[in-house]
């Protein structure tokens, strides 16, 4: 017997946070009656459980890398009918879902899947995933420059950023700059550069935590290998 949140996480419909509030909003049933209790358990192979009508039935878990373009929407769906991330990946039938996101006109490694679980802690805070950026800026970031990325004295949204590890990696214009940074918040590369004035041109993804794969060309993606899926779990096995 597991908590229906848990059995709804390893399903692949949301992570197991987002599962409760699915319970209390009167959305999840368990055997024809609705389940707002976050401490009811079931069992996944003789209980019929099921979200907004529909039947939840186990999926293996899965784990694809996508180096996702520009242009597309890291999403499940979009409204404005833009092309997204579940476009590029139409042979699969796991329900997968993105970890985290890359805006619009962003690129690169994307991580997808149904462990609902392992997709929360890799982008709370406290475990500190690293995401490491080549981003081009308008104009030559100088010393004082890098020195103000890295130092956490950015305030973006009301409050600082934290240290980041800032690299120039070619000093020609445009520039090419390394960011780590540790926090998922909306557009913080960005705006950290716009903050210092050398607003980005471009950004790309090259590293999740442990995941790197230099080779995987746009729209491309593949299966994580088990010593990635082991690493990402390693990653999350206490704060950081």
């Amino acid at each position: 017997m597991e908590r229906v949140q848990k059995i709804l996480s390893r399903a692949g419909i949301a992570s197991r946070r987002a599962s409760e509030q699915l319970m209390l909003q009167g959305r999840v049933s368990l055997n024809g009656t609705p389940v707002r209790e976050l401490g009811t358990k079931a069992d996944p192979a003789l209980d019929d459980i099921r979200v907004d009508g529909r039947r939840v039935t186990a999926e293996r878990p899965r784990f694809l890398l996508l180096n996702k373009p520009r242009g597309v929407v890291t999403t499940r769906s979009d409204p404005q009918r833009r092309p997204t991330v579940i476009d590029l990946i139409a042979d699969v039938r796991e329900h997968v879902y993105p970890v985290g996101r890359l805006d619009f006109d962003s690129e690169g490694l994307l991580i997808l899947t149904n462990d609902g679980d392992l997709a929360a802690k890799l982008m709370h805070p406290r475990y500190g995933i690293p995401r490491v950026y080549e981003v081009r800026t308008a104009g030559l970031p100088d010393a004082r420059d890098l020195r103000r990325l890295s130092s956490g004295a950015i305030t973006i949204d009301g409050r600082p950023s934290e240290p980041a590890l800032v690299r120039l990696l070619d000093g020609r214009v445009p520039p090419t700059v390394q960011v780590t940074v540790r926090e998922g918040r909306n557009r913080q590369v960005r705006k950290m550069f716009e903050a210092v004035g050398h607003p980005v041109t471009s950004l790309r993804r090259v590293a999740f935590g442990p995941v790197r794969d230099p080779r995987l060309k746009p729209g491309c993606w593949r299966d994580l290998t088990t010593r990635e899926i082991q690493q990402l779990r390693s990653a999350v096995a206490g704060p950081r």
